[in-house]
């Protein structure tokens, strides 16, 4: 298993970096904004002539990446049912600064959400699938979510902010 090595950066976000077999290293700055910066480097012998690449990714983008270096188990299992209109499956990746870290899971429908379904929580190299309201979350953890678009907005709002935003809905005029 990999050490990962987590780094609060304040103001920016959260550095998580690794060391390879080969003694290089990689990184990926978390931003608070939302976009990653996957970083690798040599380590300290390099000196000043070390190759050092840094490439900034926005969210769609850092999925993918993630994708294509073999995301979890979950992620495999779950590309199927993402084709199903009015169903929307996403990642929450929690931060150190988001409301829901260090917190119970709870109940969303108690949260003002009905009809969302946290199907997992994947901490480290391992996944906790259908996890109970009383599951603890911690900052590096991703919420695997599943509802209509509109639920999991609301519901990554609640676990950014602590409040469900609710959509303003259409009413006739006049009324």
């Amino acid at each position: 298993m990999v050490d990962v090595r987590r780094v609060k950066l304040p103001g920016v976000g959260v550095l998580h970096t690794f060391v390879t077999d080969d003694g290089g290293k990689v990184g990926v700055i978390a931003h608070r904004s939302g976009h990653s910066d996957l970083i690798t480097f040599a380590d300290d012998e390099g000196g000043p002539d070390a190759n050092k690449v840094s490439l900034r990714l926005n969210e769609d983008e850092a999925h993918t990446l993630a994708e294509l270096l073999g995301g979890t188990q979950i992620t495999e299992s779950l590309t199927a049912l993402d084709q199903i209109p009015g169903l929307s499956i996403d990642w929450f990746s929690v931060d150190y600064e988001d409301h829901i870290a260090g917190q119970p899971l709870g109940n969303p429908a108690e949260r003002g959400i009905a009809g969302l379904t946290v199907v997992a929580v994947v901490r480290g190299e391992s996944a906790n699938p259908a996890p109970a309201p009383d599951f603890k979350v911690f900052p590096g953890d991703t919420l695997v979510v599943a509802g209509s678009p509109e639920k999991v907005a609301k519901a990554f709002s609640f676990f950014r902010t602590g409040e469900v935003k609710a959509k303003p809905v259409d009413a006739p005029p006049g009324g």
